[in-house]
Parts: C-alpha cells; structure tokens; sequence
C-alpha cells in the first residue's frame, strides 16, 4: 500500500515588534504586535477549510502565540518543537539594515553584492540549521499521514524547507514569506506537490495587514 501523502499547512508567524521596526530576528525573542495578532487571526480563518488535525510551532514567541492564534477555534494543542526556530544570526540579530552597514560593512557589502551567504560572527551554521529542520518535519510527516498539519515558523525554515524538498542546495533560498502567509505542500505520498507558496489573499490591502 502506497504512503499517504501529509498535506503540510506552512505558515510564517504574524508581525512581530521587531518586523515592524525593520530589526533582524534570527533566535532573538520578540513578541507579536496588535497587527501580528490579527493577521494570525485572518490566517487561522483560512486555516479551517483544511480541516488541519494537529498545529506545530517554533517555540520562539512570535511563532508560538500565532499558532496559539491559529488553534484556539480548531480546539486543538499547539506543539512547540525548538528545531522550527529560525536560523540564529549571531551578531546582526537586533540591529537593522542600518546598524548593519555601520558595524559591518563587510557583511553589508557581501549581500548587496548578492554573493551569496555572508560568514557571520556567532552564526548557527547551515550544516546544523539543515539538520534539525530536516529532522523536525521527518517527524512530523511519519506522525501524520494522510492527514493536514498546520506548521507555524520562520522564513528562513521555510525556506531552507522548500530548499530541501526541492533539491536546491544551500542556505539562502529564493523564495520569500509575508508574515502569516500560507505555503501548502503535501509530502510523504507518492511525489511532491506544491499547492501554494507565500499565498497572502486572507490578508486585506485596505486593512494595512499585508
């Protein structure tokens, strides 16, 4: 009997303080703010047409309350897993492009110029960022066949997620994530499927949510 495909509901966490600061994260700890909160509200609205039977999530707080959000009507617990984290950014996490270009021009200088990954001082490593990413969906997915999982992180996880399935190598992933977007994949079946990536529509322009 062929393997049943777990249709993975991939959402970014709503707007944090940070985000709205223009502040890089990484695996600093800020909390959502009042427009991050009704974004996962919107999100966890779409959210209930898949029907999702479990909701996973980073344990850093801007992904943990939006899940938290997100499950509430659902009636169902959140699941923390660390792994979900984002990739720490050792030194540039909160500063902004600004600070950056100041205290580290050289790093500025290496992504402006789009050369790819920047050696960063106190950075996790891609080896391990791959390894617990990887190790924390194959879990999820062997857990949940044939069933929808709700699945709240980062955009750097996603990312480096799509990456893996996809077979492209590497960190820094060509896709990009709006907080509390929805990327639907379904994984763990006979061959990949990619339903929807960075999919914003629950989120209103006129609302200022996107």
């Amino acid at each position: 009997m062929a393997a049943q495909a777990t249709t993975l509901l991939l959402v970014r966490h709503g707007r944090s303080t940070w985000n709205a600061a223009g502040r890089i994260q990484g695996q600093a700890d800020p909390p959502l703010d009042d427009v991050g909160r009704e974004q996962a509200r919107r999100v966890g609205e779409r959210l209930r047409r898949y029907h999702p039977q479990a909701v996973y999530a980073s344990t850093l707080r801007r992904a943990l309350e939006t899940a938290e959000i997100i499950a509430r009507p659902l009636g169902l617990p959140v699941t923390p897993d660390e792994r979900l984290q984002e990739y720490d950014l050792g030194v540039l996490s909160g500063l902004t492009w600004e600070e950056i270009q100041a205290r580290h021009p050289e790093i500025a200088a290496h992504w402006r110029n789009q050369r790819g990954a920047a050696e960063i001082p106190g950075e996790e490593g891609y080896p391990a960022f791959l390894d617990r990413v990887r190790a924390a969906f194959a879990e999820i997915v062997a857990r949940h066949g044939g069933e929808a999982v709700c699945v709240v992180s980062h955009g750097g996880t996603m990312g480096l997620y799509l990456n893996y399935l996809m077979g492209l190598g590497g960190r820094l992933s060509p896709f990009s994530f709006s907080n509390c977007s929805l990327t639907v994949v379904e994984v763990g079946g006979p061959r990949l499927r990619i339903r929807a990536v960075n999919d914003t529509c629950h989120l209103e322009v006129g609302d200022d949510l996107r």
